[in-house]
């Protein structure tokens, strides 16, 4: 995923994310509400050697050096249970070593013989005055006990309090605003930890670059979702200054550079139903018309016949009766419109769909109408549920369809190794149901936000 895909992506799951970051605000809220204050108190010793006098400085730096290395286990030594159960003894209120385990804390600032302790108490009182019970009972276990010489002379090891533990007036846990922060950016993490899951998992085709990868050819145009599609078909007759009218206009410009041979005769099919292939296979024929060259539309889906309907022509009589010799092919043909555009619509559904349209007969058809007309587009059935878009694709040049948001990407897949299977010559990919709104909105129709209206005013759609 590319950085445009994660803008998409979090434009898409906005209210996710949203929801996350506030389900992760309102917990923080609940830490810090039921949390405990507690408070850190604390206390720094100066550890030393002290010089004798007369001593030279070699004797000061050795002394020196020995305080910084002897600090180095000092620090552990401070959180002794030793320590612990002198400081316990000290403060004469029923402590034991074992509860001070967990609340002290020892440091030394790097390069320097110092020690710092602390101690955390829910009462700020007895937090400075654990501090600096630790404090002493240290500094008298390493004088008294662990650097006092065997002839029971004074200690070379001096430890002094340079600052004592005060009582704290701020409570150091919770940190209301870091604990607050920190579960806002948790929250986000994890929806959009959700976000990209959940794009990463979809198995449904939602750009033309998956269409592209998916497919590895052509992609020759993207049609815009057009809700009124079922009761306005026909949207380039109907609105011909529509900008998914103008779309099937771009289709028909780009299908000119795929074309081989002069071959013009085409089949859309798409791996299943409803993605918008009689409807691509509808609107493209007219826009090929407005230029004047002469067009005809077979539908070819014999098992559920759209074409007629698409077009408000009678449908009850159509291929199926020339297949078997019932009709003359140029009775069946149905002009419509103005310019040069026939409709041949599937007449009955047959029993055996697969077995006309694959016979000596059907390619004598469509011979007969590449005679005749410029352009032959044919209507075929879905290529996972039958075999017949398949037949029809050794005789014509393929255009697929895939519906984005319909289309899963492993039917797709499967449709290709479909057509390859009987070397079909798949001229290209089109897109369906592109959205008009929402974060992929610009990557198709943006340019297109601006558009004059038939009634001549600009519009935004």
């Amino acid at each position: 995923m590319d950085l445009h895909a994660y803008i998409t992506l979090i434009k898409k799951n906005w209210l996710v994310l949203v929801a996350a970051m506030a389900l992760g605000l309102v917990a923080a809220g609940g830490v810090v509400l039921t949390a405990t204050p507690t408070y850190t108190a604390s206390t720094r010793l100066y550890v030393s050697v002290p010089a004798q006098e007369g001593s030279a400085s070699t004797d000061l730096n050795q002394g020196t050096s020995f305080a910084r290395q002897a600090v180095a286990s000092f620090v552990d030594v401070a959180d002794s249970e030793i320590v612990r159960a002198r400081a316990a003894r000290a403060l004469r209120d029923g402590t034991t070593a074992a509860d001070l385990a967990g609340t002290i804390t020892t440091a030394s600032p790097a390069n320097t013989v110092l020690i710092d302790i602390s101690a955390v108490d829910a009462d700020p009182r007895r937090a400075a005055k654990v501090a600096n019970a630790v404090g002493a009972a240290f500094s008298e276990t390493v004088i008294q006990k662990l650097e006092k010489p065997s002839s029971g002379a004074q200690s070379l090891i001096r430890v002094t309090t340079v600052q004592r533990a005060a009582t704290p007036t701020q409570p150091s846990a919770p940190k209301v605003p870091l604990t607050i922060a920190l579960g806002g950016l948790s929250g986000l993490a994890a929806g959009l930890a959700f976000a990209v899951l959940r794009a990463l998992l979809d198995t449904r085709l939602r750009t033309v670059q998956q269409l592209e990868a998916l497919t590895r050819k052509p992609f020759l145009g993207a049609l815009y979702h057009d809700a009124q599609a079922p009761t306005r078909p026909l949207i380039v007759t109907a609105a011909p200054r529509d900008p998914k009218s103008e779309a099937f206009r771009r289709l028909r410009t780009n299908l000119q550079f795929v074309t081989t041979e002069g071959r013009r005769t085409f089949v859309i099919t798409s791996s299943g139903p409803e993605e918008g292939k009689s409807y691509v296979a509808a609107n493209l024929a007219v826009a090929i018309a407005e230029t004047g060259a002469s067009v005809v539309v077979v539908d070819g889906d014999l098992r559920r016949p759209r074409v007629a309907e698409n077009f408000g022509i009678e449908g009850a009589a159509g291929l199926t009766d020339v297949l078997i010799g019932r009709a003359e092919l140029d009775d069946m043909l149905q002009p419509w419109g103005r310019q040069g555009l026939a409709v041949l619509p599937s007449g009955a559904v047959p029993p055996n769909p697969s077995e006309l349209l694959g016979g000596a007969v059907m390619q004598a058809v469509i011979r007969h109408l590449e005679e005749r007309f410029e352009y032959v587009i044919i209507d075929a059935p879905p290529l996972l549920l039958v075999a017949d878009a398949a037949v029809l694709s050794s005789i014509a040049g393929v255009l697929f369809v895939a519906a984005s948001g319909t289309a899963r990407k492993t039917e797709i897949e499967a449709s290709m190794q479909s057509l390859a299977a009987v070397d079909a010559d798949v001229l290209g990919t089109i897109a369906t149901r592109l959205p008009v709104r929402g974060p992929d909105a610009h990557r198709y129709g943006g340019a297109y936000g601006y558009y004059a209206t038939d009634s001549g005013r600009p519009a935004r759609w």
